[in-house]
């Protein structure tokens, strides 16, 4: 199970390192803290994902980042959500094939939507983990 903390509306100087320090001037414990930058100017987007070892601790966490107040911002705390796109394992009873988990993506009206042929913006490179892959999608 995952205990991890969205923090969001930081200033873009805001490093992994600071954000440890103030975990630690407050006796919180953190697993692991990562900002998220911009690939190309490795510039803060402003946002950063702390990892808890306990609920608990993810409990004191948001407590003490959500609505603080740092420099002209008020920052947001509040737990990590998975993306919109991620799979995750079917549910008894859920259809399989097209449409279904596992199957092709489904468009709002719910049938499966048509594979895109030319025409679309294609990426230089594929992400490289299951979290980069997260990460591309929420962004």
């Amino acid at each position: 199970m995952s205990f991890t903390v969205f923090l969001g509306n930081l200033p873009i100087w805001v490093t992994a390192d600071d954000i440890k320090q103030w975990l630690a001037a407050d006796d919180l414990v953190a697993d692991s803290v990562k900002v998220i930058r911009n690939h190309e100017t490795q510039e803060s987007k402003g946002f950063a994902f702390v990892e808890a070892p306990t609920a608990d601790e993810m409990a004191a966490i948001i407590r003490r980042f959500d609505r603080a107040p740092l420099e002209d911002k008020v920052l947001r705390a509040n737990p990590a959500q998975p993306t919109k796109g991620a799979v995750g394992p079917a549910k008894a009873g859920a259809p399989a094939g097209p449409g279904g988990p596992g199957g092709a993506p489904r468009t709002a009206a719910g049938g499966a939507r048509p594979e895109r042929r030319g025409g679309g913006r294609k990426r230089d490179h594929e992400p490289k983990s299951a979290f980069a892959t997260e990460l591309a999608k929420a962004l």
